[in-house]
């Protein structure tokens, strides 16, 4: 019969860290489960318990958080809990450079910040390629980034105008019995990008942008026949897509445009053994230059941390039926 180890205690003095964990609950539970160990706080420190090796790996990369952030009142719960998750001193080293620089600050004096690896990548490519195609789950921040940087193309005109567009996928047999014009009809599947466009430039510069043409949201059967010049065009919900459509899109783009296309290929709407678009041009196209594909994960999930386990869990029954065979796609 194995001996079970002793439980220890040991105090770690970090208190610029322990100053934001401790007042946040949900940041201090996600470190006793990452790290496998208890904690609680006093003035002075934080007081971890547990097994000796688990309280050594937590002292590691508490200390790693504590060093990396000089600046801690950047830090939310959500990057402690994504630190946490790095494991690593290096990782959170890498992505403390990545996390202090600001991405974008709205009106309402708001820091858009890259929070994962996976999101520095996004944006790297973003600024680096033509094209970039974009698969990540919901709440990895792919549609908010894009929005971001084709506002931030926008304002330091390195494009004359934002084209944002998605599929109405449901078009065909549902939009007809809603009241309105066309415009009207098509507005609820745009809703989160004129979100976050109201977020990231204000509802008066947005409500002006527009009004001159210079901020256009639109179904994507919208974009057929044109060519899109000095823009920057987004394409959300791109695995919607069929694969004509796709083309249709990816041709639109004119001289001095660059093309941000992002989707969830879990989550498809289309009609059963319809090929999605998204999926389709990421396979042909990998190999051409001047287009990026860039993979988001569960770990990239900015929202409740519930959503991660919720993606995962999901990810894991798919795998399994796929394994069995009982997987229609």
């Amino acid at each position: 019969m194995t001996e079970s180890r002793p439980q220890i205690s040991e105090r770690i003095g970090t208190q610029e860290l322990h100053s934001v964990i401790s007042v946040d609950h949900a940041a201090l539970s996600s470190l006793e489960e990452i790290l496998a160990v208890d904690i609680h706080t006093d003035q002075n420190a934080m007081v971890v318990s547990g097994d000796p090796d688990n309280i050594a790996f937590a002292k590691e990369i508490i200390t790693s958080i504590d060093e990396a952030f000089s600046d801690i009142d950047h830090l939310d719960s959500h990057a402690i809990r994504y630190l946490a998750g790095l494991r690593s001193a290096s990782a959170i080293r890498e992505f403390a450079a990545n996390y202090a620089q600001a991405v974008y600050v709205t009106p309402k004096g708001y820091s858009v910040r890259c929070k994962t690896i996976g999101q520095k990548l996004y944006m790297d490519a973003i600024r680096k390629h033509e094209v970039v195609l974009c698969v990540g789950p919901a709440g990895s921040g792919k549609t908010y980034l894009g929005v971001a940087a084709a506002v931030m193309a926008f304002q330091k005109k390195e494009v004359s105008r934002i084209v944002l567009t998605r599929p109405a996928v449901e078009a065909g047999e549902r939009l007809g019995f809603l009241p309105g014009d066309l415009q009207e009809k098509v507005d609820p599947y745009m809703r989160p990008i004129y979100d976050a466009l109201k977020d990231l430039l204000g509802i008066e510069a947005y409500q002006r942008y527009s009004e001159k043409g210079l901020i256009e949201v639109s179904p994507l059967a919208f974009m057929r026949g044109r060519t899109l010049d000095d823009s920057f065009i987004l394409l959300d919900e791109a695995q919607n897509t069929t694969v004509d459509q796709m083309i249709m899109f990816l041709t639109r783009i004119g001289m001095n445009s660059k093309a941000c296309v992002c989707g969830d290929i879990t989550q498809i709407d289309l009609p059963l053994g319809v090929k999605n678009g998204l999926s389709d041009a990421i396979n042909v196209l990998s190999d051409v230059e001047g287009i990026a594909s860039v993979q988001l994960t569960s770990s990239d999930i900015v929202r409740n941390p519930i959503v991660q386990k919720i993606v995962r869990a999901y990810h894991r029954d798919r795998a399994e039926r796929k394994e069995n065979g009982h997987d229609r796609d």
